[in-house]
């Protein structure tokens, strides 16, 4: 196989990168799958893939990389995404080493004789563990249950613990991470089991014996393994979630749910991971804030630490006291009502769509706020965002629902989602009469917190 030919762009962008190490790595492989697309190379980064490569096929397959590693260690190799582990695949790799393979529907193998030792040994250790793989991983394609699981991994699991006898490749640091490394796959494998849809879900006591040995904690003792690992932050999630389960501890979000997960993880740094992952889910200033007051303490790292600024920047536009988006909408008649307009009134605003099942689940509680507010200076204002095919829908929506309050019609996903970063609805704020932000995102019409804040606002002058 020709490399100048099949490592296309791949070979052009890493080649010019500084040459982090006196040799580089040489990928060669075949995509022999029914659907061609990309085939690209991840590096990990604390956890978890981060695309570096990409290389297009040629037109019978081929396909290939050369790069300069920037450290010894895990690669990721196939046609995924860096959000799925699903048909990417787990390669060693260190200065001079070689790898050619061919990519199925389904898996991969090795081609010829000058693979490393280190490769050879990880698909051998796949080959065995690929019943796995593919009812937790693809679980897509495979249509299975814990009934017939859980004895292939008790099986696999027993078979894990003498896998390496004999299989020494005399690079010490690759045999002790691989050590490892079959626990951390097994774990995967184990606990996204159980986290992806099946037809039928096991109850703790139906568990296997198996895992009763599985603890978040034992993968949480230091940042080196899991960061080592490209699924290594997913996995300590899900082996918490399982823990969690296990403890009979109710699985929840907010403050007390980061609280019970922090209780899983030993390690400061991996602690101010997990804090980081909460608060990139915030949608409020003042969250933010509580946050960090309780938890900041452990974002240690200076990475973590510029991390943390980045989520900050656009909620500090966000904080109480800053002004509203200036939106100018039309109602279900055709005029133009503006923010400025409402000036004087305590705004509630409700972002939603006719298509979303939680939005409408909140009509009959806002309708029966409304009418609790009714002779106060608070304004309902819902703002739609429909697309504007489906305008006519919204229009008899308000009619067959006898929607009360402002109705505004956004068309689509714009200005209002990007200036409150609503990435989903129902959303609900609220407005003093200046037209300054109480909060971004409020309690729902169904908790009774949202008419206390009312009230509250109300009251302020």
């Amino acid at each position: 196989m020709n490399l100048k030919k099949v490592c296309s762009s791949a070979m052009l962008l890493l080649a010019t990168l500084p040459a982090l190490a006196q040799l580089p790595v040489e990928i060669t492989g075949q995509l022999n799958k029914e659907r061609k697309s990309p085939v690209k190379l991840f590096k990990v980064v604390e956890g978890r893939p981060v695309e570096i490569a990409a290389s297009t096929p040629a037109e019978k397959g081929g396909f290939g990389f050369l790069f300069y590693p920037e450290y010894e260690g895990f690669y990721l190799v196939g046609t995924g995404t860096a959000l799925s582990p699903n048909d990417s695949y787990k390669f060693y790799f260190k200065a001079g080493d070689k790898l050619s393979f061919s990519i199925t529907d389904s898996s991969y193998v090795l081609n010829g004789k000058l693979n490393s030792k280190e490769n050879v040994v990880m698909t051998q250790w796949h080959d065995l563990a690929r019943p796995l793989e593919e009812k937790s991983i693809n679980f897509h394609r495979n249509v299975s249950t814990f009934v017939d699981f859980f004895p292939q991994l008790e099986t696999i699991a027993a078979k894990s613990k003498t896998f390496l006898n004999g299989k020494a490749t005399g690079n010490a640091k690759f045999d002790k991470l691989m050590k490892a490394n079959i626990n951390w796959d097994m774990s995967q494998y184990a606990v996204n089991f159980l986290n992806t849809p099946r037809s039928a879900h096991p109850s703790v006591e139906e568990f296997s014996p198996y895992y009763a040995t599985l603890k978040a904690q034992d993968f949480a003792k230091n940042t080196a393994g899991l960061y080592g690992q490209p699924w290594g932050a997913r996995i300590l999630e899900g082996l918490t979630m399982v823990n969690m389960r296990q403890q009979d501890m109710k699985i929840m979000g907010g403050m007390e749910g980061l609280k019970n997960s922090l209780s899983f993880v030993p390690n400061d740094t991996l602690k101010g991971d997990v804090v980081l992952k909460t608060a990139a889910n915030l949608r409020s200033y003042n969250d933010y804030t509580e946050l960090m007051n309780a938890y900041g303490k452990y974002l240690l790292t200076k990475d973590q630490q510029q991390k943390s600024r980045d989520i900050l920047a656009p909620l500090a536009s966000l904080k109480p006291g800053g002004p509203a988006f200036a939106f100018s909408y039309p109602d279900k008649d055709g005029k133009t009502v503006t923010m400025a307009d409402l000036k004087g009134k305590v705004i509630l605003v409700d972002v939603w769509a006719t298509w979303c099942g939680p939005c409408k689940a909140e009509i009959p509680h806002l309708k029966k706020l409304e009418e609790e507010m009714k002779g106060t200076d608070v304004q309902v204002v819902s703002i739609s965002v429909d697309e504007a095919k489906d305008k006519e829908k919204w229009l008899k929506m308000i009619k067959d629902e006898n929607l009360g309050g402002l109705q505004l019609f956004a068309t689509g996903w714009g200005d209002i989602a990007k200036y409150y970063q609503i990435k989903g609805i129902p959303r609900f704020m609220v407005f003093d009469r200046n037209g300054k932000i109480v909060t971004t995102d409020s309690p729902r019409p169904s908790n009774p917190e949202l008419k206390k804040l009312l009230e509250k606002t109300l009251a302020t002058k």
